[in-house]
């Protein structure tokens, strides 16, 4: 005979009450209630369910014993607190016996499908502190028996009040320490960024392209969208993905970005998401990882093209249902972030490749911003060397106000590879190199740049042989632009994906360049 099938063992309410208080981790808490549980009415199962403060749905926090496809497909279920015996418990209040559940219309026989278990009898008893209805514990078919007792039903109620203030407990210690680790990891975060980036205040041009850039921020920072901004190295994309945070509802929230090229797998998965204590060697402390940390406010993931296939589901459920799973941890959690990435690749093609998943593809583009390169906004570059001198001129704690014409002309006829990054370390370089009181001259500007202009020898044949063509540089360039392109494109068989990659630029920029020079 059981202890539960004699008169109620009090000091056996009383030690497990006090067992139960001293968790003070969810985890453990749920762990230890399950195991007694079994233990103390010689049962088959036992079982926690929590009500979702969000959705308001009953859910299963904690799983043991249980196969991983069948506690992974339990631990994304939801149903409503209408549904059930643990519904009806919970809805009235009252610990309840169900004898056969094959005679109970009440009985929710869905969770039995998803488990492949058969339940015959229930004990189901609801969690309540303070009027607070946080959940449901049941019991599940008593060993050697047919049936539960009276007895057990009325120890399970009692159990059920130490349970339910324990959990209320624990689920405060919770709170606190996650809001400890998320402050300390925003904190940890933005120190970083701090040092690691100095970036300009305001986004510098007037060309169209970038005009339409400036347009396209303002339209969409209101929006809780996903944006993705592509662009090659340098053209500023954290820029532009900070200036839509600072335009948004959401600027006095945090802004954390992570480089997903920068980092390992496991430790991109831990960085993004977070892992429980023990999760793995060297998991010493809960993390809570940075979608927890920016709530409310951005994740920005840059090079996101470099992700691994392997992560790219776990995003993808971030994006679809607003949910985390930390390493090491069964129980989604809510997040409410907005996720702005970045590519310098053509992720049409990695998609075409194999190498990034359609649907996260389209998740992530609902909003795509296309930055030009330098090159390509060949107008702005005087606004941005501006710029730039007088930022390095107050770093070097130097007076140079200006750019010689012959020196601005050779960065204008310069075709900047590495874009506005390159350009700003040029400028960095040059004030270097410049006395105080001094105009930024062309002598100073690094022979890399003087030699990939160089003079044009455009010629053309006259009846007495050939001389220097007449024309600007930048005439001439444009030109053997179009030609060299033309080539490359007749080379390819008219293949743009495949002649970008040989020019080194991307689809869309190669695709305005054909329209620009009327090619084909």
């Amino acid at each position: 005979m059981s202890l539960a099938t004699a008169n109620i063992p009090y000091r056996l309410v009383y030690e497990l009450g006090n067992a139960f208080a001293s968790r003070l981790e969810l985890d453990p808490l749920l762990e230890l209630v399950t195991q007694k549980c079994r233990e103390v009415f010689n049962a088959e199962g036992a079982s926690i369910l929590l009500l979702h403060p969000e959705s308001n749905e009953l859910y299963f926090p904690y799983l043991a014993d249980v196969n991983p496809e069948v506690a992974e497909r339990l631990s994304r279920m939801r149903f409503s607190p209408t549904q059930g015996i643990a519904g009806e418990a919970f809805r009235s209040g009252h610990p309840i016996k169900v004898d056969d559940t094959s005679t109970e219309q009440r009985f929710y026989s869905l969770i039995d499908r998803h488990t492949g278990f058969s339940t015959r009898a229930i004990l189901a008893a609801p969690l309540i502190v303070d009027e607070r209805r946080l959940g449901v514990v049941e019991v599940v078919n008593p060993i050697g028996r047919t049936a539960f007792s009276d007895d057990d039903l009325a120890l399970l109620g009692l159990l059920a009040e130490s349970i339910a203030l324990a959990i209320h407990n624990a689920g405060r210690v919770d709170q606190l320490r996650t809001s400890e680790q998320t402050l300390r990891t925003q904190v940890g975060a933005l120190r970083r960024d701090l040092l690691a980036h100095k970036l300009l205040d305001d986004i510098v041009g007037t060309s169209p392209e970038i005009t339409e850039v400036l347009r396209l921020i303002g339209s969409i920072s209101a929006s809780p969208i996903s944006v993705l901004i592509e662009g090659e190295t340098g053209t500023g994309k954290e820029l532009v993905a900070r200036a839509i945070h600072r335009m948004s509802d959401r600027a006095e929230r945090p802004f954390l970005a992570v480089n997903c090229a920068a980092l390992s797998e496991h430790l991109l998965e831990s960085e993004l998401f977070g892992h429980r204590r023990g999760a793995f060697t060297g998991a010493i402390n809960d993390q809570p990882g940075l979608f927890k940390a920016a709530s409310g406010g951005v994740i920005f993931l840059d090079e996101i093209g470099e992700m691994p296939l392997s992560m790219q589901p776990k995003l993808l459920r971030v994006l679809q249902d607003g949910e985390i799973v930390p390493i090491g941890s069964t129980r989604p959690e809510r997040v409410d972030v907005r996720v702005i990435s970045a590519t310098n690749r053509d992720l049409k093609d990695a998609v075409d490749s194999g190498a990034f998943r359609a649907d996260l593809f389209y998740r992530l583009a609902a909003f795509p911003i296309l930055l030009p390169p330098l090159r390509e906004r060949k107008g702005d570059v005087g606004l941005l060397a501006a710029r730039f001198l007088a930022v390095s001129s107050e770093r070097q704690r130097k007076v140079i106000r200006s750019i010689d014409p012959e020196a601005l002309a050779l960065f204008e006829s310069y075709s900047w590879p590495g874009n506005v990054r390159e350009l700003q370390n040029e400028i960095e370089r040059a004030v270097a190199l410049t006395p105080s009181g001094e105009n930024i001259k062309a002598d100073r500007v690094s022979e890399k740049i003087k030699k990939a202009v160089g003079e044009p020898r455009v010629e053309k044949k006259n009846g007495s042989g050939s001389h220097h063509a007449n024309g600007d540089l930048r005439s001439a360039r444009s030109k053997f632009e179009a030609r060299y392109i033309a080539d490359i494109l007749a080379a390819n068989k008219g293949n743009v994906s495949r002649s970008a990659k040989v020019l080194g630029i991307s689809r869309v920029s190669l695709q305005r360049k054909i329209k620009e020079y009327s090619i084909r």
